[in-house]
């Protein structure tokens, strides 16, 4: 923690201020607003869809807050149906390549390949430029060649090495993806080391095979049963009982991945700096699982009306379970900033105006 201190004018340390986020969103409001989009974009035949996803995300930006500010979303939907429209079109050009000839269709598959990351490129520029917090720009400066590097070259490297390499790619990406980001003209930095991502992701596996285990020898009778009964009523209570085994599994498999985002969002966020300032997040994955749980048999029952209220839940969590540990004041830093920021002017605007946002 004394790295996260500055000296006082006294000459002693003085502690980090803590800024919590929190978010103020409810689920009858969003459920007006998700109504509705669903609705237009299906009279409309997916064109509403880009106003639909700029509506929604101004809506989680201005009810998410922290020092007393929220944040705010400047995406234009042009440039959002722009990125739709482009991907429709590779779509349907990969479709009737497919009917032409499966050669045509491999070398169009690989030409996608090699420009997905350009089109990432694009819509990280455009995500981060067109979101602001007091008035002040985020931004991405990431370059084409380092873009390439992340998102072709490491990707191939996790299958070529039967994807041991993972946890080293998932850390270089999200290094990437923060220390290429800004507020103003301030950049992220990013110190959680492969090591980590390394501990995160076996002990996900570990806690993944000592559940299989545990079911498997819950159900090792049912199994044993279906390879030596012969009478037909017998074995078909063992395949009911196998069916069981193969379900429980899968809810198994379920549950695992908010534990391991739960693991990896505390990882990432706990060693993100902006400036001197730090990030600290707190999630609890069993808080999650239970948030997942329930927000599955909400929306089974409503027979999905629930969507809205089960997003909501989780984001009210996941942000609130965020603090900005703030090195000096907060109002102080953003002033500044702002002044930085106004000095550099907008002359990128015109380069942003292209969104992938599948």
């Amino acid at each position: 923690m004394d790295q996260l201190t500055q000296p006082a004018a006294d000459g002693l340390a003085s502690p980090p201020q803590s800024a919590p986020f929190s978010f103020t969103g409810s689920g009858r409001e969003y459920f007006g607003i998700w109504i509705v989009n669903l609705l237009l974009s299906i009279v409309t035949l997916g064109i509403y869809s880009a106003w639909a996803k700029v509506r929604r995300t101004k809506y989680f930006y201005n009810n998410t807050q922290v020092a007393g500010a929220s944040f705010d979303y400047h995406g234009n939907p042009i440039a959002i149906l722009k990125g739709r429209f482009v991907a429709l079109m590779l779509i349907i050009m990969y479709q009737l390549a497919i009917r032409e000839s499966g050669v045509i269709a491999a070398l169009m598959l690989l030409a996608v390949t090699f420009a997905s990351p350009w089109l990432i490129w694009k819509s990280l520029q455009f995500k981060l430029y067109n979101s602001s917090y007091r008035g002040i720009r985020f931004g991405f400066r990431g370059t084409l060649r380092a873009v390439y590097k992340v998102y072709l070259l490491l990707p191939l490297l996790c299958g070529l090495t039967l994807f041991l390499l993972t946890p080293f790619a998932h850390q270089r990406l999200k290094k990437f993806q923060h220390e290429e980001s800004r507020f103003g003209t301030t950049h992220f930095s990013f110190g959680a080391s492969v090591g980590k991502f390394y501990k995160v992701y076996a002990l996900a596996f570990f806690v993944w095979l000592a559940g299989v285990i545990a079911i498997s020898i819950v159900f090792s009778g049912s199994i044993a049963a279906l390879a030596g009964l012969k009478h037909p009523a017998m074995r078909s209570a063992a395949v009911t009982g196998l069916m069981t085994y193969l379900f429980v599994l899968y809810v198994w498999l379920f549950l695992l991945f908010p534990i391991f985002n739960t693991l990896i969002q505390n990882l990432i966020w706990n060693h993100t700096q902006l400036g001197q300032h730090h990030f600290r997040c707190e999630m609890k994955w069993t808080r999650v699982v239970f948030i997942a749980l329930t927000n599955i048999l909400g929306v089974i029952c409503t027979l999905g009306l629930f969507t809205p209220f089960a997003r909501i839940r989780m984001m009210r969590y996941r942000i609130g379970s965020m603090t900005m540990l703030t090195a000096s004041s907060l109002d102080e830093f953003v002033a500044a900033t702002q002044a930085e920021a106004s000095a550099t002017g907008e002359g990128v605007a015109d380069l942003l105006d292209f969104d992938l946002s599948l």
